[in-house]
Formats: C-alpha cells, sequence, structure tokens
C-alpha cells in the first residue's frame, strides 16, 4: 500500500462546506480555515436543541503494545462502515498533541483508507486549538510570577496603595502552576525561575523559586476545554483554576489573580471544533487533546453534544486501553456530560496478544503465545462489562495473521459472553472492510443497558482511590506517600472530596508498572501526588513513576519529517 500521507494527499475530497450541509450543519454555523477544515460556530447547539439524541459508541483497546492496535484506525473505519450501511455517523477525536507526532509516531489520524483528511492539516496545527491553550496557560504562569515580583518589592502596604488590588501573599514555595509546550522535553520538568533576583544592580526578575514545565496537553485548560458546555461555563471553569497558595495556606484562584478572563479571551475561538471529514467524506468533529496517561484522554463534550444532534450513531475513542480512557470517560466525562456510552468496542490485534505472552519462552509456538495473551483481552473485556454496557471486540487484522488465528481468537472472545466480535479491514479496505464490524455495533447500541459508575461521588478520596485500584485495575490496594498523605488532607479541608478521581500512570501497563506485562497481580498502586484540577472538576492521583512532560526517544520521530523536492511533508506516517 501507499503511505498514509500519500494515500491522504491523492484522495478526492469534498469541500467541508459539502461535507457540512450533508450532516446538517447550516453555511452560517461554519468558520472555514481553508477549503478542508471549519470551525463549528456555538450557535448550532441553541438551533439542534429540541433533536433527539443518536447512539454514543466508545472505542478502548487492550494494553498498548509496540506493534500498535489500531484504535483510531478502527473508529474512523467503524464511522466509515456505520455510513456504508446507511447510518448516519459521525465521528469525534481528540486532536494530536505535536509532542507525539514529532517525538513518537508520526501523525495520529488514523491509517491506511481509514484516516482523517487532509492529515497533516490534522496533525500540524491544526485550527490553533493548543497554541490557545498554551498562550492562555503560560498567561496565568506569567501572572502569578509578576504578582509576585511587584509584592516582593513593594510590600503588602504600598503595593495595595499604587496598584489598588489587594495583596495575595503568594507562598513562592507553594505555586501550583508551571508553564506548558507543546513538545517533548524533559530537561523542562523541573526548573528555577526569577534566577538574577539577589545580584545587586539586577533587573528585578522576581523571588527565585522551584517551576517546571508539562505538556500543553496535560494542562487542566486542555480539560477544561475538553469538559466545558459553552464558553461562559470555560469561563467559569477557568475562574476556579487554583494557582497557588498563600502564606496562610489558603488557595489563590485565577478569579483571585484577575487573570482568569485574558485566559477566557485567548481561548474563546478554541471552544468551537473542528469539522474534518474520512476518506469516505464521513464527518469527524476534532476538539481538545488531553492524554489519558496523565489527564482524562477523551475528546471534548462539546463535540459530542453537537455530533449526537446530527448523527443515528457518534463513534468516540478513550485514550489507551480500557484502564485508561474509557474508565475515565465513563466516570470523569460521563458524569459531566450526562450522557452514558450505548456500547463500547474493545480493539485487539494478533501481534498484541503475543506480546502479552510475556511467560512464554521464545522458541514457544506462536499459538501458545496468542493462547497466553488472551488473559490480557479477556481482562479488559471484564473491565468494560462491570460498566453495564454492550462489549463489541473488534479484531484489527495485519497482514501477518493467520485465518486460523482469527478464527480461534474470535471463536475465544465469542466464549467471554461479549455481545459479538467481528474482523476489522479497515485500513486495507476502508469502509467496506469495516461493514461487518458496523452492522454488529448498530445492533449492540439497541441493546439492553444498564450503565453505572464505578465509584459514587460521596465517597471519601481514599475510598475512590483503592475502588480504581483494586475494581479498576486488579491490584491488592494503595500506598499513600507521605507528600500525598498531607495532601489529601488539604483537598478534604478545602472540600474538594466530592470530585471524581483521575489516575495518571503509565499506559504499557494494566498497573503503574510498564514492565509487568499481561494481567498483573497483587502488586499495590503507588501513589505519589494528589494534585486538584478544581476547574477541570477532578482530583489527579499521580503513580508511580508518571511524568507530565515526555522526554524525546533515541530516535524521535521527527527524524522522518521533511519537505520534499515538490514542497509536499514526507514521514508523517
Amino acid at each position: 500500500m501507499l503511505s498514509d500521507i500519500d494515500i491522504s494527499r491523492r484522495a478526492e475530497l469534498q469541500p467541508i462546506e459539502a461535507v457540512a450541509q450533508q450532516f446538517g450543519i447550516l453555511p452560517s454555523e461554519l468558520i472555514a480555515y481553508g477549503a478542508y477544515k471549519a470551525k463549528v460556530s456555538l450557535d448550532i447547539k441553541q438551533r439542534l436543541a429540541d433533536n433527539r439524541d443518536g447512539k454514543l459508541v466508545i472505542v478502548t483497546a487492550v494494553t498498548p503494545t509496540p506493534f500498535g492496535e489500531g484504535k483510531t484506525v478502527t473508529s474512523i473505519g467503524l464511522t466509515q462502515g456505520l455510513q456504508a450501511i446507511g447510518q448516519r455517523a459521525c465521528a469525534c477525536i481528540r486532536q494530536p498533541s505535536m509532542g507525539p507526532v514529532f517525538g513518537i509516531k508520526g501523525g495520529a489520524a488514523g491509517g491506511g483508507l481509514a484516516q482523517v483528511v487532509p492529515m497533516e492539516s490534522l496533525n500540524l496545527h491544526l485550527t490553533g486549538d493548543i497554541h490557545a491553550v498554551t498562550s492562555a496557560h503560560n498567561l496565568a504562569a506569567a501572572a502569578i510570577d509578576a504578582r509576585l515580583y511587584h509584592e516582593h518589592r513593594l510590600g503588602a502596604e504600598a503595593f495595595a496603595v499604587q496598584s489598588g488590588l489587594t495583596p495575595l501573599n503568594i507562598d513562592a514555595s507553594r505555586i501550583a502552576w508551571r508553564r506548558v509546550v507543546d513538545q517533548n522535553e524533559r530537561s523542562l520538568r523541573h526548573i528555577r525561575v526569577g534566577l538574577g533576583a539577589n545580584v545587586p544592580n539586577a533587573l528585578g526578575n522576581g523571588p527565585e523559586h522551584d517551576s517546571g514545565f508539562d505538556i500543553s496537553a496535560a494542562s487542566e485548560l486542555m480539560a477544561i476545554l475538553a469538559l466545558s458546555r459553552d464558553l461562559q461555563d470555560m469561563r467559569q471553569r477557568i475562574g476556579r483554576i487554583v494557582l497557588a497558595h498563600n502564606t496562610a495556606g489558603e488557595v489563590i484562584t485565577a478569579e483571585d489573580l484577575g487573570v482568569a478572563g485574558a485566559m477566557t479571551v485567548i481561548m474563546s475561538e478554541a471552544i468551537a471544533p473542528t469539522l474534518m471529514q474520512t476518506l469516505s467524506g464521513a464527518p469527524c468533529l476534532i476538539h481538545a487533546g488531553p492524554f489519558a496517561n496523565i489527564a482524562h484522554g477523551n475528546s471534548s463534550i462539546i463535540a459530542d453534544d453537537i455530533a449526537l444532534k446530527l448523527a443515528d450513531i457518534v463513534v468516540t475513542e478513550g485514550g489507551f486501553g480500557s484502564d485508561m480512557g474509557f474508565e475515565k470517560y465513563c466516570n470523569i466525562k460521563a458524569r459531566q456530560a450526562g450522557k452514558t456510552p450505548d456500547a463500547a468496542v474493545i480493539v485487539v490485534t494478533v501481534k498484541a496478544l503475543k506480546s502479552h505472552a510475556e511467560a512464554c519462552q521464545s522458541d514457544t509456538s506462536e499459538s501458545a503465545k496468542l493462547a497466553a495473551g488472551f488473559d490480557n483481552l479477556r481482562w479488559h473485556i471484564n473491565n468494560v462489562a462491570q460498566y453495564g454496557v454492550p462489549v463489541v471486540v473488534a479484531i484489527n487484522r495485519f497482514q501477518s495473521d493467520t485465518l486460523e488465528e482469527l478464527t480461534w481468537l474470535r471463536e475465544q472472545v465469542m466464549a467471554q459472553g461479549v455481545f459479538g466480535c467481528e474482523v476489522c479491514d479497515a485500513f486495507t479496505q476502508g469502509s467496506q472492510g469495516a461493514q461487518a464490524l458496523a452492522e454488529v455495533v448498530v445492533q449492540a447500541t439497541e441493546a439492553p443497558n444498564q450503565f453505572r459508575f464505578l465509584y459514587p461521588l460521596e465517597q471519601s478520596i481514599e475510598t475512590k482511590l483503592m475502588t480504581i485500584a483494586e475494581a479498576g485495575y486488579g491490584a491488592s490496594g494503595i500506598q499513600l506517600s507521605a507528600k500525598a498523605q498531607a495532601q489529601l488532607v488539604h483537598l478534604k479541608r478545602h472540600g474538594f472530596e466530592h470530585l471524581p478521581i483521575c489516575v495518571a500512570k503509565t499506559p504499557l501497563s494494566i498497573s503503574h508498572d510498564p514492565k509487568l506485562k499481561g494481567v498483573p497481580k497483587g502488586f499495590e498502586l503507588p501513589i505519589s501526588e494528589l494534585k486538584v484540577s478544581a476547574g477541570a472538576g477532578f482530583i489527579t492521583a499521580l503513580v508511580g513513576q508518571v511524568m507530565t512532560m515526555p522526554g524525546l526517544g533515541i530516535r524521535p520521530g521527527y527524524l522522518n519529517i521533511d519537505i520534499n523536492q515538490h514542497n509536499e511533508i514526507v514521514g508523517l506516517a
């Protein structure tokens, strides 16, 4: 086959206005960004308010492996397959961060004949939402240090007189708001700012203090963008962000600092989702990009709301395996959206299961490896099923898969009591290769659904953490570091105990340890830190050695990306 970018470049695309019109979006509700992408005005929500909601399908997967499971390929392929069998379908996915694009995988638009196109636009900048998040986030960081500097320089009384503002008495050692950048950069994880403040005759740089950078996708603003219902909701959420603490230990919010309004203004256009198309011309709404290992890992509520009013079936995906994005969809996003999934699709490959057969020796037969690795898929099936939604398994076919392997795998899957299981050939056959999967998914959305949350919000923070560890990961318990224990007391004192939990951990294992493959048992979940995201509406629990700023590998993806002699981008897939 051609490369993904060559397939994208040779596709005959419809003008985005035509895609919108076929989907039911009016020309007045579009803000075009060139010929093939456009923002959708939130005015559409009022017009569609009385429309009946369609069905929502969330796509998840087994534990990720180096081979890739093809979750986005399956999501886009399923959308195309649904369209091919006469369903009004729409995909809702996240905007790729340039960190992974240039650092790891080179693209996140699907692949083969199941892509969002043009894929260069999706992977590079799109309509600037991530840049808006980055700029608004760093404005708050600058505002904190500026306020710290002026209050420290003048003293509280003189500051109040000269500025007309109430002193905040920021504790420089308890600033919670770091900076962000949309690249993988490990050298910025821990930095010290304000250097030179104590040098005689130096320009004022502010009191020195520790800080650092996260990747933009990990910003609380990205989570707020994904979870807001409209611009006013986003404004209120930004105001609740906890930026720092004062010398008395009380929280200082973006509202207290007076920066929330300006931050919202910077993000005022980012609140609208971006419309693109798949290779078959099916609509796709792209909005927000929170990672699932360090954030909640799902695209926006706004995009889902619009799509559900226009489509029979909306296909969205949760990042990484079902222990990550799917769990967070159910326990965080679904609560705030008021919409639970009508069915779930678990993506698996033969290669992935073989890679989970860690106990097998290198000379063990391929069939034995497949059988040993099946435990990981069984765990994910049971994990999704405990939420009460119909489960469909999609076997994403690779060319190296044998008919015997696929037949055996399908039989084993059906023996687990799932609603259905189909082989998906969307990568090589596009819409046609996903029609059988689409037929089963339609039936699953019409089946009985007894959705249930993993835990009630009324439980204590410790109990919610324990439930996620035990019921969500299969752990035997939790371990709270001394720092996390102190933060737990602080969270309770400030009234944050009612919030759901967003666990930040490795995506490479169901556990906290990326070396533990398959289905780990008997481990305790080590919680190193607890942080409140008051605007997003959850508490983040950092587990193990998880990093909120990735680093570049020894052979980063950017080595393959360039401009050729025809001024075309190459190497994005």
